[in-house]
């Protein structure tokens, strides 16, 4: 059985999800005990046991202590892996997109293609976004070989949720490639995303956008922002990506989501800034996808390298878990991160 320390690093949800992927993918019971414990609330929130419940789903497995504000659950994953087609309410406005990252590699290794319909919330504080998961993330497992496709459905934000997203992956016919890369290159293109639902009166959309532009314009760089005036969200709430291409082939991404008393500008603001760091950092990966390619590397033949921006408490987590669960031989010094792929294939 497979044990693991949820206190461990950034003592977060990640641990619990990723764990569960990776036992999935193993085949091999789970042990994971002081889950999120150096969280406010410690223990399960819906979103984590969503993310559990839909391992087992996916794998024909069962789990014991699976409830909300349960800090110790025992997986033992099914002998298969199914394709088909799944719907995963989260029942608040819990992130979907880490739902949808928890599954997709076990989706990448079954029998079949899936189809996954997953309802909660899509734009939130302390979660990947969307937007962000679509135009950044998604496009580098692609590159990596994995047939990976999202889409929005209807935006959902903090509290009622209610955002629905699809996800649908085709399977590998042999191990991810590895991802090497170095050098940032320079800038090519500035894209962005201005997302408001039920706001056009204040104009949201646009003022976000103008100050993330009037930001970066002082720079030299000039973005192009699509503005996205949507008015079938449950809820009023907002959403800007700005993301980087350069001609290294590098995608650097910042975001944010609106909140109660966030001003447009605010926002407009943080995402203009927060991409400037990572871009001057010289990195070839935004702080977000710094962590997050981890566990595909991990699961890759091959070494993948790559440098971010610094090094965060989701960085060493997701390290240690690879070596923990897959036996990975990983490398970190200063910024630079290598990964010694496994090669995973289906059995």
């Amino acid at each position: 059985m497979i044990e693991i320390d949820g206190a461990t690093h950034s003592g977060s949800g990640t641990i619990l999800r990723y764990s569960m992927a990776l036992a999935t993918l193993r085949r091999e019971p789970l042990h994971i005990v002081r889950i999120r414990a150096k969280r406010p609330k410690p223990g399960l929130r819906a979103q984590h046991l969503s993310a559990a419940r839909a391992c087992a789903s996916v794998s024909a497995g069962s789990l014991e202590g699976a409830e909300v504000g349960s800090q110790e659950i025992v997986y033992r994953p099914g002998n298969v892996l199914k394709g088909g087609e799944f719907h995963f309410d989260i029942g608040t406005a819990g992130s979907t997109t880490m739902l949808a990252f928890t599954l997709i590699p076990p989706a990448l290794f079954a029998e079949s293609p899936s189809r996954f319909i997953i309802t909660g919330g899509l734009f939130q504080d302390f979660a990947p976004s969307f937007f962000h998961m679509k135009k950044v993330l998604v496009p580098i497992l692609r590159e990596m070989g994995a047939d990976v496709r999202l889409e929005m459905i209807r935006p959902g934000y903090v509290p009622r949720g209610a955002g629905r997203l699809k996800l649908e992956l085709t399977p590998l016919a042999g191990p991810l490639g590895a991802f090497r890369r170095v050098e940032q290159g320079r800038v090519k293109a500035l894209r962005g995303i201005s997302l408001a639902s039920h706001l056009s009166e204040q104009q949201v959309c646009r003022r976000m956008a103008d100050r993330c532009v009037e930001r970066l314009r002082k720079r030299a760089f000039a973005p192009e922002i699509e503005l996205v005036e949507d008015s079938t969200a449950a809820q009023k709430g907002a959403a800007l990506l700005v993301w980087a291409e350069t001609d290294s082939g590098c995608l650097i991404g910042a975001d944010q989501a609106g909140a109660p008393g966030r001003r447009s500008e605010a926002i407009g603001d943080f995402v203009a800034r927060t991409l400037l760091e990572d871009l001057d950092s010289g990195a070839v990966t935004d702080r977000h996808v710094a962590d997050q390619l981890i566990l595909f590397a991990a699961l890759a033949r091959g070494t993948t390298e790559y440098t971010v921006p610094f090094v965060t408490d989701h960085v060493k987590a997701n390290l240690w878990l690879v070596q923990e669960i897959l036996g990975v031989q990983t490398h970190l010094r200063d910024n630079h991160v290598r990964v010694e792929g496994i090669g995973f294939r289906s059995h």
